[in-house]
């Protein structure tokens, strides 16, 4: 059973302190700067929370009932916030909205059996773009007032999500395709009222030309046209600007390195920001689309620039004061900016950024560990020549060759970047090293590394996680009989798979929600998710034959070492039958497999005390394996 987090036994073990650390994410900033609004677990499971940013007493709670909040924000009104909310700690999320004093909560968007989003406030009145998604993976696009409750669905198809709708609602940007090979297009029309007109509640409606299902397949927009048609690649992140006259995307679309590309409503696709070293990570824009903050991710540690749109200049901003910066939002009159940031040694916390004279300020967050390290960047070869990445986190005070745990990423397109992971401090108070690689098909090195381990090249990713490990020993830094090798999500996947594939390497594996078999994760998983996955590892049918050869579950026979096993009971993501058939394996061939379920947890861990408890256990587990000394 998890203990509480107040337990006086957290606070004083060092190897599961930093479990108990809380974090805040998502922040929000109030259109009169008064107050900042955030996500954070600091009260057991996350809560969206109020903060007053000069003085004004502490922060606060929002009462949104006891289900976890993924994150919040603001209207530009300021009587309202949207929340979204994860029932029962699953992945099916709802947005629900409530008012700045903790009244007035109520659901917007709740569907049955599926999933809801919201987007972006549309800038008028209280309107939200919202996106819902079906159990049978149809999205739906939605406008919906936060005030009265009133919607109207504006767009509709399958690996579709809303991006943005101009002011006057006449102008929507649409995402459609699966990950990797997703595209933008423009809807709209001509007519006074925009989208749709008279919607009862004070939203447009009226949907002119059919505007819903007009494309065959797809659920097309009548009108609709696509942007950067034709380019290989992928664009992920879009915004309007106000008058919906100009599209800003993110895009590495006809190139290998994200870059932000302006598109005029009837002109020639402009790139305002693009480098030769980096990934644009994220943007923001100023809501009169005036000025724009870029993130750039540089090896994996953000640096931020501001854009002025109208000119195309460009100014550095001073260096955060922290490695990562994960979430951006720019307040209403475009003076300030408030991120979400993190290091390897600080957790997630928020800072207010003042943008004239890129000053930061520390607003809300638990505070830095005392003495916690930094993370060394680590190039390496793989046996094929490609130049691959990794974090190395060295255990304080060892200086001969150490147990070392090789931890991989989700994905695949996720990247090891130096955040904040309590998992890997307990490890290394308890001395064991961590070293993260970034394997083939990793983001944040441009779209060539991205695609290289597509389908078939997925087993060169897998000979990555060995050449690693090897390059652990190579280093000196890592004793080569006291190796293990853990992931989550596609890194469980890919743990799984190293084992079986290159046996005798590890000494034991940790599986966090990772695919065990193809066959019954695509039969088992939401469609939106299997469709999007065919492009990654393969058609269920087509492709087969690969996909029986890609599976760990098929490889059992090679699994020779002690394996534990962790998942969510409500992952709908990758399903808990990944898990109970890849435990019944083990145990049948009479390998030690342990199992961690959580009843409340679905892909993510997001209550404190399972953290706890997830920590505590594999910190355990990989003491017990790896601690002793190798076997001659």
């Amino acid at each position: 059973m998890a203990r509480s987090p107040a337990d006086p036994l957290l606070r004083t073990r060092p190897d599961v302190a930093p479990a108990v650390v809380w974090s805040c994410r998502a922040p929000a900033l109030a259109p009169d700067l008064g107050a900042v609004a955030y996500v954070s677990d600091r009260g057991g499971s996350p809560r969206a929370w109020i903060g007053p940013l000069r003085g004004g007493g502490p922060a606060r709670p929002l009462d949104t009932g006891p289900e976890p909040v993924i994150d919040v924000s603001w209207a530009p009104t300021g009587a309202r916030l949207a929340v979204l909310v994860a029932p029962g700690g699953g992945e099916h999320t709802q947005v629900w909205t409530v008012r700045a004093d903790g009244g007035g909560l109520r659901p917007l968007a709740a569907p049955e059996g599926g999933s809801a989003v919201f987007v972006r406030w549309t800038g008028r009145g209280e309107a939200l773009l919202v996106a819902e998604t079906s159990a049978s993976g149809w999205t739906d696009a939605v406008l919906a007032d936060a005030a009265t409750g009133g919607r109207e669905v504006v767009a509709g198809g399958k690996l579709l999500r809303p991006a943005a709708v101009s002011r006057d609602h006449a102008t929507l940007l649409l995402r459609r395709g699966p990950r990797g090979a997703r595209r933008m297009s423009l809807a709209g029309s001509s007519q006074e009222g925009g989208l749709a007109s008279g919607l009862a509640g004070g939203l447009p409606s009226g949907l002119p030309g059919g505007l819903v299902g007009g494309l065959p397949g797809g659920g097309g927009v009548a009108g609709e046209r696509e942007l950067l048609a034709g380019l290989a690649g992928s664009t992920d992140y879009g915004i309007l600007s106000p008058d919906g006259a100009t599209a800003y995307l993110l895009s590495d679309a006809g190139r290998d390195r994200a870059a932000l590309v302006a598109v005029p409503r009837d002109g020639v696709p402009v790139v305002l920001a693009g480098r030769a070293d980096a990934d644009l990570d994220r943007f923001a824009l100023d809501p009169e689309g005036r000025r724009a903050v870029l993130v750039w991710n540089v090896a994996g540690r953000s640096e931020l620039e501001l854009l002025d749109t109208t000119t195309g200049a460009v100014t550095p901003l001073p260096p955060p004061p922290a490695d990562v910066v994960t979430e951006i939002r720019v307040s209403l009159d475009g003076s300030h900016a408030v991120l979400a940031a993190e290091s390897p040694g600080d957790p997630p916390h928020v800072l207010l950024c003042e943008l004239g004279a890129g000053r930061y300020e520390r607003v809300a967050g638990a505070g830095p560990l005392p003495g916690a390290a930094r993370a060394e960047l680590v190039r390496l070869r793989a046996r094929d020549g490609l130049e691959l990445s990794a974090w190395l986190h060295r255990p304080p005070g060892v200086h001969a060759p150490a147990p070392y745990l090789v931890h991989l990423h989700g994905g695949p397109e996720d990247q090891e970047r130096p955040t904040f992971n309590p998992l890997y401090q307990s490890l290394l108070a308890a001395g064991i090293g961590v070293f993260a690689p970034n394997v083939r098909g990793s983001g944040g090195f441009g779209r060539a590394f991205r695609e290289a381990d597509d389908r078939g090249l997925r087993f060169r990713a897998i000979d990555d996680v060995a050449d690693c490990a090897a390059e652990l020993v190579r280093l000196g830094v890592a004793d080569p009989g006291r190796l293990a090798c853990m992931g989550w999500s596609y890194g469980g996947y890919l743990t799984l798979a190293a084992l079986v594939h290159h046996p005798g390497l590890f000494r034991t594996g940790v599986d966090v929600c990772g695919i065990s078999d193809f066959e019954s994760f695509y039969a088992r998983t939401e469609p939106w998710i299997a469709a999007a996955a065919v492009g990654e590892y393969g058609h269920p049918e087509a492709d087969r034959d690969l996909l029986r050869a890609l599976s760990p579950l098929r490889r059992f026979d090679r699994l020779s070492v002690p394996l534990l096993v962790v998942h969510g009971a409500r992952d709908t993501n990758v399903p808990v039958h990944q898990a109970e058939q890849a435990v019944e394996a083990a145990r049948a061939r009479g390998v030690p497999c342990d199992y961690l379920l959580f009843p409340d947890e679905g892909h993510e861990i997001r209550r404190l005390a399972n953290r706890v408890a997830f920590v505590d256990k594999v910190v355990g587990w990989l003491g017990r394996h790896l601690l002793a000394p190798a076997a001659a």
